[in-house]
């Protein structure tokens, strides 16, 4: 399978550079995969469509305040993207990495000061003269993704955060979960719509490009995972009365086909489950639990993409995607929001 099937074209002044006004008031594209079409919504409509007993999975991570910036002797800036702050030193994204010597150091704007090491797994390891979650509590900026082409804002601190975020791990947003309000949610619980929370740290690997044209050869970074025991009953619930799970956003879609086969075995739910997940979907891939998923509009060619297509399947997605861009709907972590049925 060729990466190059999975690309379009996007004008760059649909990608969205900042949120909506107000959370949640954006556009739904509806997808119907038994009807083979589409329909447009607004992003509240979506409480029409689970019915009473059927599980809504929403992925609880809080994005960390993961970007730094600083200077080297020489003068020149420098990005240092932290990837994992409960360790020092950490894996981190080093912009501009291939100018920087083994060993360098960099002044951090705060004052602080940070050594460039050797490669890692991915980026660099990096080394600061205090613990890593000390320097970024301190000085770190909001994780904006390269395609939001401005500086972290004040209002970024809250908008690329969901509102029900609580356990701090991400170092992006699981974006699909930044349209629902408080409102929407307890919405769904009236209609007798089951919630539940997993944790997926949205890292590297959910970004990260693909490189290899053929698709199958791409490789995932593991990311940390949790599905409480709570939550697990709830799947095993809905399981066992034939409800429809709804995955929103493609992190909890994979949490849960990654627990798949455990899932479906009775007893395992009581004590949860958690781990390292690297699974890759791709069209041809047979879920085994996710009968609808909550997602934005994604990149070309990138692993979100191919998951979607996977999901809704290439021809109907594609339909949809140039529908979504003749008409104008807003692209990415920012933009509007499809819903696969």
């Amino acid at each position: 399978m060729k990466l190059s099937e999975f690309d379009y074209t996007l004008p760059k002044e649909l990608i969205a550079q900042y949120p909506s006004e107000r959370r949640g008031d954006d556009r739904l594209l509806v997808i119907d995969r038994a009807g083979n079409n589409f329909m447009e919504k607004k992003f509240p409509d979506i409480t029409g469509y689970p019915g009473k007993g059927d599980l809504l999975i929403l992925n609880d991570t809080r994005v960390m305040q993961a970007r730094l910036f600083g200077k080297r002797k020489t003068g020149g800036r420098i990005e240092i993207f932290v990837v994992d702050k409960t360790k020092n030193p950490t894996e981190a994204l080093v912009r501009p990495s291939g100018r920087i010597r083994e060993g360098e150091k960099v002044l951090l704007d705060s004052g602080d000061s940070a050594r460039i090491l050797g490669k890692a797994g991915i980026g660099r390891l990096v080394e600061f003269d205090k613990p890593t979650d000390e320097i970024l509590d301190k000085c770190g900026h909001v994780p904006l993704p390269p395609y939001i082409a401005r500086a972290d804002e004040p209002s970024d601190a809250d908008r690329y955060q969901t509102v029900y975020a609580s356990k701090e791990g991400a170092t992006a947003s699981p974006t699909a979960g930044l349209h629902f309000t408080m409102e929407v949610i307890e919405d769904l619980k009236k209609n007798g719509v089951k919630v539940g929370y997993i944790t997926l740290h949205v890292s590297y690997g959910t970004f990260a490009p693909v490189k290899e044209e053929n698709v199958e050869d791409h490789k995932m970074h593991a990311e940390f995972y949790n599905i409480p025991p709570e939550t697990a009953s709830m799947i095993e619930h809905a399981l066992g009365k034939g409800a429809k799970i709804y995955a929103c956003g493609t992190t909890s879609l994979r949490t849960l086909e990654a627990c798949a086969d455990r899932l479906k075995e009775p007893g395992n739910a009581a004590c949860g489950m958690s781990g390292f997940t690297d699974i890759f979907i791709y069209p041809g891939y047979d879920f085994k639990i996710t009968d609808a998923l909550i997602t934005n509009f994604h990149l070309p060619k990138s692993t979100l993409f191919l998951l979607t297509s996977a999901f809704a399947g290439r021809d109907l997605l594609g339909r949809a995607y140039r529908y979504a861009v003749d008409s104008r709907f807003r692209f990415f972590s920012y933009g509007d929001v499809m819903l696969i049925l």
